[in-house]
């Protein structure tokens, strides 16, 4: 039975919120506990479950660099990708409304000292990485990341472990990565917390929507070109 075009929207909408409330949640309430390794699992985990719980529906992608490498690749009409991406913004938004609310629950808790796991280059940079570093890692990372994705996904794969494979693959991601920018790999996860920190996370999102996008398309041409049948 075909879903309808909103009930898929709906489903981007809960598993953005979901990743982003599990993943940045994680950094801001149990970071101090859990440290880097911990936060990767939670992001990590937190695809992984959604792979099974809305991929039926909606292929779970949570995630405008994947619906956007899926429309080069032919696999997601323009019309879907957009209402895509507009759902997935909107759950980013809300998870990191929820988080910022549940902060504020923490006397000690200040969102221009203790943050909202925004991205970031430079003095936005966990270790202070430069914008070209910054760029570069998000490029890169993304289109290895998407090629798991269509990897795991694709016939000739086993069928029943495309998220565990594209959840392994996120925690690598973060791994790497964190120290850098944080690590986006998701323009939608970046959108979620700048718009409540403001200041310099917003003034650099523009780094986390061109990265992951450039890393999503380059992963979609490999894969046409030279994987796929």
């Amino acid at each position: 039975m075909e879903v309808k075009a909103t009930t898929k929207y709906f489903a981007e909408f809960i598993g953005t919120m979901v990743l982003v409330l599990v993943g940045c949640g994680s950094a801001v309430f149990a970071g101090g506990h859990i440290g880097f390794m911990g936060v990767s699992f939670a992001f990590g985990l937190s695809v992984l479950t959604m792979v099974y719980t809305i991929g039926p529906i909606s292929g779970c992608h949570i995630n405008p660099a994947i619906s956007i490498s899926m429309t080069v690749a032919g696999k997601l009409s323009t019309q879907d990708a957009l209402g895509y991406i507009v759902s997935q913004c909107l759950g980013a938004a809300v998870g990191a409304g929820i988080i910022y609310f549940i902060a504020n629950g923490n006397p000690d808790y200040d969102i221009s000292a203790n943050g909202l796991a925004a991205n970031g280059y430079g003095t936005g940079s966990p270790d202070g990485y430069s914008m070209i570093a910054g760029l570069v890692a998000e490029i890169v990372f993304t289109a290895l990341f998407l090629l798991v994705i269509f990897g795991a996904t694709s016939e000739q794969a086993p069928e029943g472990f495309a998220g565990i494979a594209i959840g392994l693959a996120l925690v690598m991601i973060h791994l790497v990565t964190i120290p850098v920018t944080n690590t986006s790999v998701n323009p939608a996860r970046s959108l979620g917390p700048a718009l409540f920190v403001g200041g310099d996370a917003l003034s650099q999102l523009w780094l986390f929507w061109v990265g992951p996008i450039i890393g999503g398309i380059i992963a979609a041409i490999i894969w046409k070109s030279l994987f796929s049948k």
